[in-house]
């Protein structure tokens, strides 16, 4: 149904353990931002930007994409949602003044897939008239309401620039008049955090889980990003430099898993040279193509905390797999 688009576009493996927002109005924290050890870093336009300061910020953004040095993380903004006068300018700005250092737009409060469809069929008339290949700049969605929830299906499929599904607390406390949204956050919206990861993956997206409100409450930090991580969420989001480390440690694999995905990913590359195979079994369990991405996530993720070096995995191993690495 909405398969309109006519590019094509190889899915990104980006690491996103935490992702760390800050308001794009605001150059000294987005410089901060910058120098963090976040792996992912969204400057923002909409809620923690005044009405008065929107216009502005926009070209603040834009500067800020364009002179800081954010030594490889992924580069993202969020412009307003689309039920408000903002978001064209905000995309059409920030784009036309910083196309070449913007590796993914954050799409908040999505209602359904017609949004996505608006804003990739802008970004391929910008994408085209600035000279770059349609598709270069990638989408994340916030799912912030029931509405999205119910629709996440047709979300999942409306765009080949979608990387990432994120869950959005606060709002979709709103939108369902829930009265608690710091405490038991993977017990009070059990349904939706399932849900999110279900479909992204099943789609094969990143699922990123909610911020902890409480910045300041460590141990609900490593205890929230610990929960997430066990649920399958490939990262959080985080509102303060303080949590990235707690974050980052809950998401970054372990010694006995990097040993493991090492052995899958090297027996999968002599099978595959020796027989042609997509598929064998290793300690009882099965392997195939998704599960070689899955592996590989792993060590890209254990790469960048530091704990392997280089990858050391021949790039024939992934011969005929579609997607791109990106970290």
């Amino acid at each position: 149904m909405w398969a309109w688009h006519h590019y094509e576009r190889k899915k990104p493996v980006r690491v996103r353990r935490s992702e760390l927002t800050c308001p794009g109005n605001n150059m000294k924290m987005m410089a901060k931002a910058a120098e963090s050890d976040a792996d992912w870093v969204m400057f923002d336009l909409e809620d923690t930007v005044p009405p008065a300061e929107k216009e502005g910020a926009r070209s603040t953004v834009a500067e800020a994409l364009n002179t800081l040095n954010f030594k490889g993380k992924v580069r993202a903004f969020r412009p307003n949602n689309l039920r408000t006068q903002y978001w064209y300018e905000d995309i059409i700005t920030v784009v036309s003044k910083a196309i070449k250092n913007i590796d993914v737009i954050v799409l908040p409060k999505i209602y359904g897939p017609e949004e996505i469809v608006a804003v990739d069929q802008l970004l391929t008339q910008l994408e085209r008239k600035l000279g770059y290949k349609p598709g270069k700049i990638g989408l994340e969605v916030l799912i912030e309401t029931a509405q999205a929830v119910v629709r996440l299906r047709e979300i999942c499929e409306a765009s080949p620039r979608l990387e990432a599904l994120i869950f959005g607390v606060a709002d979709f406390s709103a939108s369902i008049g829930a009265r608690e949204m710091k405490k038991d956050q993977h017990i009070n919206f059990l349904y939706v955090k399932q849900a999110v990861v279900t479909y992204a993956k099943a789609y094969g997206l990143d699922a990123i889980d909610c911020v902890t409100l409480d910045f300041r409450d460590t141990e609900a930090v490593r205890r929230d990003a610990e929960w997430a991580a066990r649920f399958g969420f490939d990262g959080k989001w985080v509102i303060h430099p303080a949590q990235i480390s707690i974050v980052n440690e809950a998401f970054t694999p372990s010694d006995e898993e990097i040993k493991r995905s090492l052995k899958i990913i090297e027996e999968y590359r002599k099978v595959e040279k020796e027989k042609g195979a997509w598929a064998f079994a290793i300690d009882g369990e099965m392997v195939d193509a998704a599960t070689i991405r899955v592996e590989f996530k792993k060590l890209l993720y254990a790469k960048k905390a530091g704990k392997i070096q280089e990858l050391q995995i021949p790039v024939d191993v992934f011969e005929g797999v579609e997607f791109e690495i990106s970290y």
